[in-house]
């Protein structure tokens, strides 16, 4: 089938099975339903199920950070042929001891340590558990990666450094497991979802984030999930290494408005 097959065929991925790590709500939740609706039978894992029911996905309780439960879990997957690497996480914590940071001690350490471990050691290790299933079904990989990994990310910043090891990584990877499984990454930008409040404040802080984005809003998750369609679909069979942008046209250089708000002056 080519490109342009696939297309006309919605990029269906009728009789696949797609595993969706850390797919119980936001931004996971979101490829979940993406994929049911491209015909695909859809696992997610988590420590905890779905608060709100995800319809044609089938949930199994894991945690991703114990490899030895991954390794058993994925393997004794009957088949798979998308894995997507979700989970995730970016909680604020300051560098040092600003911000409430205990200064640099072992502690501090302790917790930017497990925010790099759970957004690239996990997605690497399930990477791993999964490449048998991959390379029978000639499958595909797509990591969801950040546009934190590509810019400075104050208050983030071992987040940042993990998603850009992670982007590194799949660019590896593609390339290893070549010719039989294809990876790639979505840098995805800001995403509306229901936790953006504690980022970005209550809609007066949504709203004003949004006018930042030259598309006008957060992205919705399911704009990340018909992204990671294509991605895994026949339509996306040549694309292999790649990092899709899926940020909505990016972030407007604070320099414009700064020019702009002097502009006119003496």
């Amino acid at each position: 089938m080519n490109a342009l097959d696939a297309l006309n065929g919605s990029a269906g991925l009728k009789g696949r099975v797609a595993l969706v790590t850390g797919g119980t709500r936001g931004v996971g939740a979101g490829i979940a339903r993406a994929l049911v609706e491209a015909g695909a039978e859809v696992v997610v894992c988590a420590r905890r199920p779905p608060e709100v029911p995800l319809p044609g996905v089938e949930f199994t309780a894991v945690d991703l950070r114990d490899r030895t439960a991954v390794h058993d879990f994925v393997g004794g997957l009957p088949r798979l042929d998308v894995l997507v690497n979700n989970v995730g996480g970016s909680p604020y914590r300051p560098m040092g001891g600003d911000g409430g940071g205990s200064g640099g001690g072992d502690g501090d350490v302790e917790r930017h340590v497990r925010v790099i471990e759970l957004n690239l050691i996990t997605p690497l290790t399930v990477s791993l558990a999964a490449y048998g299933h991959l390379k029978r079904a000639r499958g595909s990989v797509v990591m969801i990666g950040s546009v934190s990994g590509s810019r400075p990310s104050p208050g983030t910043a071992a987040y940042g450094a993990a998603k850009a090891g992670l982007e590194h990584l799949a660019r590896s990877m593609a390339v290893e497991w070549a010719p039989d499984v294809r990876v790639n990454t979505l840098v995805v930008g800001m995403v509306r979802t229901e936790l953006s409040h504690l980022h970005y404040g209550g809609a007066d802080g949504l709203d004003a984030v949004a006018r930042t984005v030259p598309a006008g809003r957060l992205a919705d998750p399911l704009d990340i999930g018909g992204a990671v369609v294509f991605l895994a679909s026949d339509a996306a069979g040549y694309i292999s290494g790649a990092s899709l942008l899926v940020h909505g046209g990016g972030e407007r250089p604070a320099f414009l408005d700064a020019a702009t708000a002097n502009k006119g002056g003496c």
